[in-house]
């Protein structure tokens, strides 16, 4: 199964990179499952269900989110109407929405995705994501009831990141972190057959400080003094994540490749 993961959508350049070339890269890498992070998607806070329906509609078969999942109000009801996205495993048991699902592609083979909020450099105390995680693996095993498992990670510290694909391998197909926007160079398949990236980065423009125009940030850095709110830089974005193969049989990974499309980055692809 080829599966193509995308991190963090950032603002209106974000969305216009998923819009513009997510068809022709599911076209031309012939994917079989696409996951993308929406988590910044809207003003660079979160997703509206207005443009939940821009990523999905360009091929993605899930949007994940993350500690900015309910940012924008009225993700609190479209995510109870669209099944195709998925909020943090951890976050308060009374969230709407659901932080697991199992899914089918067109050939019928299932894909269990999931999403868990990480502790450490949070600003939330959030539950313990490694008992979260761990109950939702025990009871779909992989190369059982699922043929491909991916838990997408999102948080702060790549040690934690790094514990998550420990504590996952040879239990998911690909253990992939979110929310830093930068990407890491440790795309690797671990000793249990689990791929792993401790972070895909972002889908925005990287001529910014982690997707916000850099005018602000730098005056906050330099003065220790804000002005005004934060903005999503509007540039050409990068669309960033991993790319993996795995085995139907078993589950386990294959390839791994880092994913950098368009933009400033240097390119990468299968």
């Amino acid at each position: 199964m080829r599966t193509l993961f995308l991190g963090d959508v950032m603002g209106r350049a974000g969305r216009a990179a998923i819009r513009d070339n997510l068809p022709r890269l599911r076209a031309e890498w012939k994917l079989d499952f696409v996951v993308v992070n929406g988590e910044n998607a809207s003003s660079g806070a979160g997703l509206t269900g207005e443009h939940a329906k821009v990523i999905l509609d360009a091929g993605a078969d899930c949007v994940t989110l993350g500690d900015h999942a309910f940012d924008q109000k009225d993700m609190m009801s479209f995510i109870e109407s669209e099944s195709r996205i998925i909020r943090p495993l951890n976050f308060a048991k009374q969230a709407p929405g659901r932080g697991h699902r199992l899914f089918s592609d067109a050939r019928g083979r299932k894909i269990l995705v999931l999403q868990v909020l990480g502790q450490v450099f949070m600003k939330r105390a959030f539950d313990d994501p490694f008992s979260a995680v761990d109950a939702v693996l025990r009871a779909h095993p992989l190369g059982g009831q699922a043929q491909m498992i991916l838990v997408d990670v999102h948080c702060e510290a790549t040690s934690e990141k790094m514990g998550m694909g420990h504590f996952c391998d040879g239990r998911a197909s690909l253990v992939v972190g979110t929310h830093t926007h930068v990407p890491t160079a440790d795309a690797q398949i671990m000793p249990g057959g689990t791929a792993f990236l401790s972070d895909a980065g972002m889908c925005g423009d990287y001529n910014s400080v982690i997707g916000m125009d850099k005018a602000e940030p730098m005056r906050r850095f330099v003065t220790g003094m804000g002005k005004t709110r934060f903005q999503p830089a509007l540039g050409e974005a990068t669309l960033s994540g991993v790319y993996v193969e795995t085995d139907d049989r078993t589950g386990k990974a294959t390839k791994i490749c880092m994913v950098r499309q368009g933009g400033r980055l240097e390119q990468a692809g299968p």
